[in-house]
């Protein structure tokens, strides 16, 4: 249990350094320092890598609260949130290469038993935790592109508690939209994330079949898993198109944030099964 969720994270992170053209977020020459969106894309998957190494640090990989880290797992989770642009002193590419060697240290004494064995708790409410990170930052990436074409939206910041504050005042309504030239970079973003997820997702299927064949909760997972699959669609057009919704052009941001809410709702559906008995 938990050598699928681990080798996901490591397939991830391996292919963010390794795919064609190496890493380029970091790159300060020429074609890489060019490059506009895969550095977006690769960043979409790291948040998403980021967030999965923190919930086996602490929530995954530990009994209870009062538990004791797993030491390999307290390396790799700081070097993996280690500045994503570095060019030297040191590299990015060396920090995640260092976090790959600590996860693959676990990822070997999971099988283990005795003192230096390594632990992987598969159960509801360690599932639940971290599919409430991957929610929030879906519901992120769908509000961002739908900001592609701009709207008045209410301010829903203080809903549901009368007594709720906020460090500064805002207006009752407030106007979002992307800036033209960010369009492109939000969809890319998006893509590397719901990228990262269809692993990292199908991982949990395997890894968590118990949880969620008591819950009968295994479809509801495979339809978020279908969700994120149809974003990774071949965009045909040479330029991400940002038409105005309901106009002659299409708008490959609001197709995509439409998959991610279908996909972010079922996720929500799935976290409340679970918190059932």
């Amino acid at each position: 249990t938990g050598a699928a969720t681990t080798a996901a994270l490591l397939e991830v992170t391996r292919l963010l350094l390794e795919k064609n053209g190496g890493y380029t977020s970091n790159d300060i020459a020429p074609p890489g320092s060019l490059l506009d969106n895969m550095p977006n894309w690769e960043y979409g998957a790291l948040i998403q890598s980021r967030d999965l190494a923190r919930a086996l640090r602490e929530v995954l990989s530990r009994s209870q609260s009062q538990s004791q880290e797993d030491v390999d797992l307290t390396l790799a989770e700081p070097r993996i949130n280690f500045q994503n642009s570095s060019w030297a002193l040191p590299a990015t590419e060396s920090e995640y290469r260092d976090a790959r060697r600590y996860l693959k240290a676990y990822l070997d004494r999971l099988p283990v038993e005795g003192e230096d064995s390594a632990q992987f708790y598969a159960r509801a409410d360690n599932l639940s935790y971290w599919l409430g990170i991957v929610e929030k930052r879906l519901g992120s990436l769908s509000q961002r592109l739908s900001a592609s074409v701009g709207q008045k939206r209410i301010n829903t910041d203080l809903a549901g508690d009368s007594a709720a504050r906020q460090s500064t005042s805002a207006t009752s309504e407030v106007l979002v939209k992307t800036p033209w030239d960010e369009i492109d970079d939000v969809y890319y973003e998006s893509r590397g994330a719901a990228f990262a997820l269809i692993h990292f997702l199908k991982a949990a299927e395997v890894d968590f079949a118990d949880v969620l064949e008591k819950k009968n909760a295994a479809v509801s997972l495979r339809q978020i898993i279908r969700e994120l699959e149809a974003t990774q669609q071949t965009v045909w057009s040479p330029v991400i198109l940002n038409g105005s919704g309901f106009g002659i052009w299409a708008n490959h941001s609001l197709v995509l944030a439409s998959y991610l809410s279908r996909a972010n709702a079922a996720l929500i559906d799935l976290r409340e099964l679970l918190a059932q008995g």
